[in-house]
């Protein structure tokens, strides 16, 4: 009898699948042609307005979607809410230090209160913050305490084919060059993103994260972590750097981390859990600012605008997310929907990254120009395909010049396709990508939209548009 690893040697393949069974399904609505034009059009084009309950797969962001796990629906049950105190956040902050390798922890509501207070703590009025591609709340947070932001990624990284297996690294002559240009001590930090999200998802490698630190230890300059998505990065570390491959992903991700001096996080991404995030430390001065800033934006330092029981779900979240078995299949199902599209020569960005499919909308789109929104009209059309939502990350995201006044025109003009975690099956991917591969074989048809709303800050939220 021919045994099971010669049939897959003789196939060419062995198959795999996610390694967690699913105990509990929430239905979800499948709309009609009629009814997502009208949903739509009170939306304002803008698929952040649109209603849940009208959307069949929803691919906005993979930001508190994840599914969680029975452990950490156990752990909701071990709340401890008092105000100060919480063994939660004791449990908390031990998971952190033992996987992210910080000295001081303070909790937040979200990563973008995190990103706040190390803004507000360590960025003085005029100073410089260079970084490898901006990220939206990122930069914003950045430019309200008076920093300005300065990009200081590869040139790979804004060419959407581009095969660098490395695409988030720093171009270090691009930083020597700043500090030449204006001095150490007008640098705040260094922003360092793993898998750069306006980037596609791109990583950074552990050869380039070690160099950084050499250097700014030359002059004194601080690098601060944005880990939202660190367990990804330490994935394609493990998949593409000499030296890494027989290591865990929980011992890249701590040696990652040990080149920095501070991370903040959206728990809501790796550390699967539906809100929370946090801010970690290495510096006392630096740690007793962001500690006493959490008590006036977001609440007690042993708590930071979250439950207990949320505390407690994030702990065991994050000792999930470092599982390499975990990380295989999260990225697995995001390299499937990105080789359906490859095959089909639906243009994305290359390679694939970690948490969601670039659609290069400038590519699909190439008879509109960047001031029609291609990105925006591309997410607008695949919803009203099939009720996919996606989102916009070019022009619309990139915001105005605060400067001009004017429209800020990235070379990257992409449509996210974001996956949540252990959330959908490959047969949503395959109902995603014949959504995608419809409104590529109609794209001459589309025209592109005009902004008719657009709010002061982060506009890419709440702003609205009508077709031309």
């Amino acid at each position: 009898m021919t045994d099971i690893k010669t049939m897959g040697q003789q196939l060419g393949r062995r198959s795999w699948a996610e390694p967690w069974k699913i105990k509990m399904v929430e239905p979800i609505h499948m709309t009609t042609a009629e009814e997502r034009l009208r949903a739509m059009q009170e939306s304002g084009y803008n698929t952040f307005l649109l209603k849940s309950d009208d959307v069949y797969i929803d691919l906005l962001p993979d930001s508190g979607t994840s599914a969680m796990s029975d452990r950490q629906w156990a752990g909701m049950m071990l709340g401890d809410e008092a105000y100060a105190g919480s063994r939660n956040f004791y449990h908390l902050e031990a998971a952190i230090q033992e996987y992210y390798g910080y000295r001081f922890i303070v909790p937040t509501h979200q990563g973008r209160g995190a990103e706040n207070l190390i803004s507000q703590a360590a960025i003085k009025k005029g100073q410089y913050v260079p970084g490898n591609m901006y990220f939206t709340t990122t930069r914003l947070h950045q430019e309200l305490a008076g920093g300005i932001f300065t990009d200081i990624i590869i040139d790979e990284a804004h060419d959407s084919q581009s095969l660098h297996p490395f695409k988030g690294n720093v171009d270090l002559d691009k930083l020597r060059a700043l500090i030449a240009k204006v001095g150490a001590a007008q640098i705040a930090y260094i922003s360092l993103a793993g898998t750069v999200n306006m980037a596609g998802g791109q990583p950074v490698s552990m050869a380039n994260v070690r160099e950084l630190r050499a250097l700014c230890d030359q002059h004194g300059i601080r690098i601060y972590l944005d880990a939202t998505r660190m367990a990804e990065n330490s994935f394609f570390i493990q998949e593409r750097e000499e030296g890494y491959a027989d290591k865990p992903i929980a011992a890249i991700l701590k040696e990652f981390c040990s080149y920095t001096d501070g991370a903040w996080m959206s728990a809501k991404k790796d550390n699967l859990v539906n809100i929370g995030g946090w801010l970690a430390l290495n510096h006392e001065d630096v740690f007793e600012s962001a500690r006493n800033l959490v008590v006036v934006y977001e609440g007690l330092h042993t708590y930071g605008g979250m439950a207990g029981r949320d505390m407690e779900a994030m702990a065991i979240g994050i000792t999930e997310s470092v599982q390499d078995d975990h990380m295989r299949a999260r990225i697995g199902q995001v390299r499937y929907l990105g080789d359906l599209l490859t095959q089909w020569n639906i243009p994305i960005v290359q390679p694939v990254g970690g948490h969601a499919i670039f659609l290069d909308a400038s590519r699909f789109y190439a008879h509109l120009p960047q001031s029609a929104f291609p990105g925006q009209t591309l997410a607008a059309e695949l919803y009203l395909d099939s009720g996919v939502r996606a989102m916009e990350r070019g022009v619309v995201s990139a915001g105005r010049d605060p400067q001009t006044g004017d429209h800020r025109y990235p070379r990257l003009e992409l449509t996210r396709l974001t996956i949540p975690r252990r959330v959908y099956t490959q047969a949503h991917m395959d109902v995603v990508a014949e959504s995608v591969k419809a409104v590529y074989d109609q794209r001459e048809r589309s025209r592109g939209l005009e902004m008719i709303y657009e709010p002061q800050y982060l506009r890419f939220f709440q702003c609205r548009f009508k077709p031309l």
